[in-house]
């Protein structure tokens, strides 16, 4: 969303819409200045001359401070900013004004910034000496989504500074905030066998599972039926076959987008935290060869789509999630599952990221995934909420803080039923913090590839 001046009350929309001049402090120091001359030559009795004097030299002054200042229908005027960045990273947007002719001048620009952008604070002044100027800021955005830069305001103040120019121009340009990438980024600039994701290595190379990937030189500790006795023999060297698990296998993330994943988690909404830790798993599993689907919903499907493979895919998914925002409804897993088994026929690992609350709560929800469970490989994840676990842990001094225990103790205990009863009937479960959701999702995919559980 946009603060502009189409949202402030009518009486005062013109202030921002017309093409004003208006008087500086300068001007306002200079006409009291004035009068107090003019009061003075009326009491010494020439009042009338000292009147069209004063009168005549701020008049004279404000025409050649106008006379120098460019006509503003000549100024061509422009915007740079990136097509795309990430929540919460800094960006630099850059004003650019030009003249027919070299002038000299003040500049002064206040951009049309999204609601959740954050200010520049300062004016953005510069001088202008030449035929361009260019004035450079930097803001973020602290919600996901697409947003609008609509308009920019110049004020163009001459060397007299007795008036200034003020004139709107229609810059109409969008940005897309996409979720924070950086994981993302550092999955993809790893080595095969060096993953690493926030600072950790997540992954190790295989020297199992069930596809002949090479042929290399053995080393002890390992597996001695693999030996290749042939290539043994060609080489007159001691060769072993190297496996690694299956590609081209199915993963399918859901992402829960109902009221729960709304709520914010050290200073971040689960469906945030959520929908980073499910494209780090997207590119993980397709580096690892692997095809990646998704689909997101409320009450209702919001977005589908379908597996596909190669790191080319990975900008398919982020652009059909990076604007998702949590619906004040309650989430209809059994629309969600549903439609998952009406469009994927071929068994995949589903991983579901949802609140641990809808998994304990949700009516309906355990046959469902009994269901699904017979034709796909299910990983349920959920955010645990750090605050919850420091009260359950906490001491007690009061008959107040001992109750707040007691039930976060409940709750504590009520999770880990639920987990147990849903580990019991053959569906992982894993309930994290904020903070490790990301490596743990990808983390369980690797080791459920490379035991060819997928």
């Amino acid at each position: 969303m946009t603060t502009s001046s189409r949202k402030r009350w009518r009486r005062f929309r013109s202030l921002a819409e017309k093409r004003l001049i208006v008087p500086t402090p300068r001007m306002a120091l200079l006409t009291g200045a004035g009068a107090l001359l003019v009061a003075g030559g009326y009491a010494a009795g020439a009042g009338a001359a000292v009147q069209w004097l004063v009168c005549g030299a701020l008049l004279g002054l404000s025409v050649l401070d106008l006379s120098l200042l460019p006509r503003r229908r000549s100024l061509s005027v422009s915007r740079s900013l990136p097509g795309q960045a990430d929540i919460g990273s800094p960006f630099e947007v850059t004003v650019r004004v030009e003249a027919p002719q070299p002038v000299s001048l003040k500049l002064t620009v206040a951009d049309d910034l999204p609601q959740t952008f954050l200010s520049p604070g300062a004016p953005l002044t510069a001088g202008w000496e030449g035929k361009a100027a260019e004035i450079r800021y930097m803001t973020q955005a602290r919600e996901r989504g697409e947003y609008h830069f609509r308009s920019v305001w110049l004020r163009l103040s001459g060397r007299i500074g007795l008036w200034e120019k003020q004139a709107r121009v229609e810059l109409e340009q969008s940005i897309r905030i996409y979720p924070d990438m950086s994981g993302v980024r550092g999955i993809l600039s790893s080595m095969q066998n060096q993953l690493t994701l926030e600072g950790r290595r997540i992954y190790r190379k295989e020297r199992s599972g069930s596809e002949f990937h090479a042929i290399r030189e053995y080393v002890p500790d390992d597996d001695p039926r693999f030996v290749n006795w042939r290539a043994s023999a060609r080489s007159r060297t001691l060769m072993t076959n190297v496996f690694r698990p299956e590609r081209g296998k199915v993963v399918t993330i859901l992402l829960d987008c109902g009221r729960m994943m709304g709520i914010e988690l050290d200073g971040r909404t689960k469906l945030d935290v959520s929908l980073e830790a499910a494209l780090a798993l997207a590119a993980v599993a397709l580096k690892q060869g692997d095809k990646v689907g998704l689909l997101a919903f409320s009450n209702r499907v919001k977005a589908y789509v379908p597996p596909g493979n190669g790191l080319v895919h990975l900008q398919t998914l982020t652009a059909a999630v990076y604007d998702l925002q949590s619906d004040f409804v309650e989430a209809s897993y059994s629309t969600a599952l549903q439609h998952l088994l009406r469009v994927q026929k071929k068994r995949s690992l589903t991983v579901l990221f949802s609140d641990m609350d809808n998994y304990m709560f949700e009516e309906g929800l355990y046959p469902l995934l009994m269901r699904l469970k017979r034709q796909h490989r299910i990983l349920l994840l959920g955010l645990r909420d750090e605050m919850l676990q420091r009260w359950a842990s906490a001491e007690t001094a009061s008959r107040r803080q001992a109750y707040v225990k007691s039930v976060a103790h409940k709750f504590a205990v009520d999770r880990q039923t639920a987990a147990a009863e849903m580990a019991a009937g053959g569906i992982d479960i894993v309930d994290v913090p904020v903070g490790q959701l990301a490596w743990t999702a990808v983390n369980r995919y690797l080791d459920l590839k490379s035991n060819d559980s997928i």
